[in-house]
């Protein structure tokens, strides 16, 4: 018996905002790129360049090679579009900042649908978040709100740009209250190579032994029974409409 509803993909523009370059390869990869076979325009907006993340470069170095391969990742799954905001990784906060640097991309993008990274505390059970992961999610849910009303960051309004209203729904992939998945079956491998891209980081942390696919291949499959396909992402679905 299935438990998970499809995610509606009557839908043209996405735009994926996460903490860090190898968030959305850990489980949205695969959707990803499921939605640009369809023909759906997608951009990544990466909040950090994940340049706190391999002990063994120095931050410079480390932000040089992590943006690489986020752009090479991104183009695998069928996305041109990577920006980088710079703000610091492992520090990030939440608060009105990050609001309004979220905020200033979704009215440039002008999204039907936002997607971000699990912003609950743990991954289900004992498995704690990361605090970069929680301070993004939440704040992607109100830019996604405050993008709409041109009297909130309205020094923003300059230069032809304009508020945007237009987030139908927030979806956040890897949470362990998700009730709706993606059918991956046909793009998953896609996925896995995706998150093989990000080589330097994986070898950075030191994960020996570390299998992609393997990594990937059973919540993929967990989810994907749960939907009745064989594989499939999981995601949270926040509705930015009034009362829904």
């Amino acid at each position: 018996m299935t438990d998970l509803e499809h995610v509606d993909e009557q839908w043209q523009r996405g735009l994926c905002v996460v903490a860090h370059p190898d968030d959305l390869e850990f489980g949205a990869a695969a959707a990803i790129a499921r939605w640009t076979d369809q023909g759906k325009e997608i951009g990544y907006v990466m909040v950090t360049s994940g340049e706190a993340g391999i002990d063994g470069l120095a931050p410079d170095e480390c932000r040089r090679v992590r943006e690489a391969e986020q752009v090479e990742s991104a183009r695998l799954v069928g996305v041109d579009s990577v920006e980088f905001l710079g703000l610091p990784d492992g520090v990030l906060e939440y608060g009105i900042a990050l609001r309004a640097a979220i905020c200033r991309t979704i009215r440039a993008f002008r999204p039907d649908v936002v997607i971000t990274a699990n912003f609950r505390d743990t991954w289900g059970g004992r498995s704690l978040n990361q605090a970069d992961h929680i301070a993004t999610g939440r704040a992607v849910i109100d830019a996604a709100r405050d993008a709409g009303n041109r009297w909130i960051f309205h020094d923003q309004l300059t230069g032809g740009l304009e508020p945007w209203g237009g987030v139908k729904v927030v979806l956040a992939s890897g949470s362990p209250e998700a009730g709706h998945a993606v059918d991956t079956t046909a793009t998953f491998d896609r996925g896995v190579a995706s998150l093989l891209a990000h080589k330097a980081y994986i070898d950075g942390l030191g994960w020996d032994h570390f299998d992609p696919e393997e990594f990937l291949e059973g919540p993929a499959r967990a989810a994907g029974t749960r939907l009745g396909v064989s594989r499939a992402a999981g995601f949270e679905v926040y509705s930015m409409g009034w009362g829904d």
